[in-house]
């Protein structure tokens, strides 16, 4: 049996055992501790050498050295010093030990009063901006969103809970995401209002056709696709995600599937090409986002950051976090290296699902849909809710952001497509997408009873430049942007469409939809 001394932590030659502590220690030394302390040294309670108790053990003999029997003086006084120095060395740990805690309680002080005070003076900014605009119609800005923290955290029925910012919100991320936001905004004003050379005319996109057409990229025992993504930097490579639970990754120019990733256990809904890596990302009603490698053909990564199931993906212009709303009325915010949930917000005073989420170019605010036809409007910094824009009647489907900045898209099971100005926080257009739209109102008579069956604009998309939008229901119109009106209309879909996507400079429009088919159409 090995004994080992909690001081020197050398085996002892004379090993005796504290009843405080129940603790072995050289008797010489736990004697000098206690005649300069009259304590334990492992709990600090009182303690005294009739205390004590002997261990008998078998002592190894050990070999002495050359000098030790000619100089015992000197081997004493060794002794004696390495004694002293293991009694402060103990000390010193012990004194590290309590100094660390203390520091640890002074920093978590600190933060909270600073989360505090910037709670406060951001609740004043607002009073104050809110007195200075106080308008008949200014009714847009909601109470202050409650927030929540991990995952786990969440209360039973959703509740909210208050934001942990230790989960991952830390300075240096929001330092980050401010640092992308100036070189956006900066990169745009360089722009200014010029359109690329290269950007294909309104005139010329009128005159597009349907140029290829594929049927094979997902099962036909569960048919239908039902989001679709364009990788930003290479708008040849084609995702989309079906109801028979895959993820599909289609070479447009080689006209064959480059990838098909297996995993999720219910649909998948939402799919976003990385702009700068060869990473996927796909949501679904399994409560989940997967995150993977297109060249190593598998899923590296499992975000769970909802507790139903996901509605809403967008990826930020840093390229390293995601956003997510889901039915359980959250939207979270999370790291796609880790797989960690960096916080997680819902508005106790809507207590509604979210259908659709979508970042701001610039990464700062974005905007959710919500299944009572509100669309919100958020600070990501702050994760509250800063505007509201209501007008909708039924659930909202898709939210799209234009490239300047300055107008919001919005669809709805109303199969309405309504423009905001963000700068003035109003509706300015209002485009009802009826008569041989499909995704009109259609009236069933069965005897007495009037049906009114309404079908949902699936998706909106502004091309890169911000020159055009796409809208897909049960057909395709493309509008173009400030004055708003239609350049062209396809109809080549059997079922309802679900996604729509430019090509760079609009070279070409691709869609996806219920029939399970993946469309292209240019000149």
């Amino acid at each position: 049996m090995s004994l080992v001394c909690a001081i020197c932590n050398e085996v002892p030659e004379h090993p005796c055992v504290s009843p405080v502590s129940n603790q072995v220690f050289e008797r010489r030394l736990i004697e000098k501790y206690i005649a300069e302390n009259g304590t334990d040294p492992m709990n600090g309670q009182p303690l005294s050498e009739e205390q004590l108790i002997d261990i008998k053990v078998s002592h190894p003999i050990r070999p002495k050295a050359p000098s030790a029997t000619s100089i015992p003086a000197i081997l004493k006084s060794l002794q004696d010093e390495w004694d002293a120095v293991m009694l402060h060395s103990f000390t010193l740990r012990q004194q590290l030990q309590t100094t660390r805690q203390e520091l640890s309680h002074a920093l978590y002080q600190h933060d909270a009063a600073c989360r505090v005070i910037a709670r406060l003076t951001k609740e004043v900014t607002a009073a104050r901006e809110a007195l200075a605009t106080l308008k008949p119609q200014a009714g847009l800005v909601a109470p202050q969103a409650i927030a929540a923290s991990q995952p786990t955290a969440v209360g039973a029925g959703g509740e909210p809970m208050e934001i942990n910012e230790q989960v991952g919100m830390t300075p240096e991320i929001i330092q980050k995401l401010q640092d992308k936001a100036t070189i956006l905004t900066t990169e745009r004003k360089k722009r200014g209002k010029t359109v690329p050379e290269d950007l294909v005319r309104a005139e010329d996109l009128g005159k597009y056709h349907q140029v290829a057409s594929h049927v094979g990229l997902h099962s036909a025992s569960v048919p239908g696709i039902l989001a679709l993504d364009l990788c930003p930097s290479d708008t040849s490579k084609v995702l989309t995600g079906g109801a028979d639970k895959n993820v599909v990754v289609f070479d447009k120019n080689e006209e064959q599937i480059v990838a098909t990733f297996k995993g999720h256990t219910k649909k998948v809904t939402s799919v976003i090409y990385h702009p700068s890596q060869s990473v996927v990302f796909s949501a679904s009603p399994d409560s989940t986002i997967r995150v993977w490698s297109v060249t190593g053909g598998n899923c590296v990564q499992v975000v769970r950051a909802h507790e139903a199931g996901v509605t809403g993906l967008s990826l930020h212009a840093t390229g390293d976090y995601l956003l997510s709303s889901s039915e359980d009325q959250y939207w979270a915010f999370s790291d796609i290296q880790t797989g960690r949930v960096l916080t997680k917000v819902t508005d106790e005073s809507a207590g509604c699902a979210l259908t659709c989420a979508q970042f701001h170019p610039d990464g700062l605010i974005f905007g959710t849909g919500t299944a009572d036809s509100q669309i919100k409007i958020w600070d990501l910094k702050e994760r509250t809710n800063v505007a509201n824009f209501p007008g909708h009647s039924g659930p909202v489907t898709s939210i799209a952001f234009s490239e300047n900045g300055y107008y919001l898209a919005t669809g709805a099971q109303d199969s309405s497509l309504k423009l905001w100005d963000l700068r003035k926080l109003k509706n300015f257009k209002t485009i009802t997408l009826d008569n041989n739209y499909e995704a009109g109102i259609y009236s069933v008579l069965l005897g007495k009873l009037h049906v009114e069956v309404k079908r949902p604009v699936k998706s909106l998309v502004f091309d890169q430049s911000g020159t055009y939008l796409a809208v897909g229901g049960s057909d395709i119109r493309v509008y173009i942007c400030k004055q708003w009106s239609e350049v062209l209309n396809f109809t080549d879909h059997t079922g309802l469409v679900t996604g729509v996507s430019f090509g760079d400079n609009a070279r070409f429009l691709s869609s996806a939809g219920m029939d399970r088919s993946l469309k292209f159409y240019s000149l």
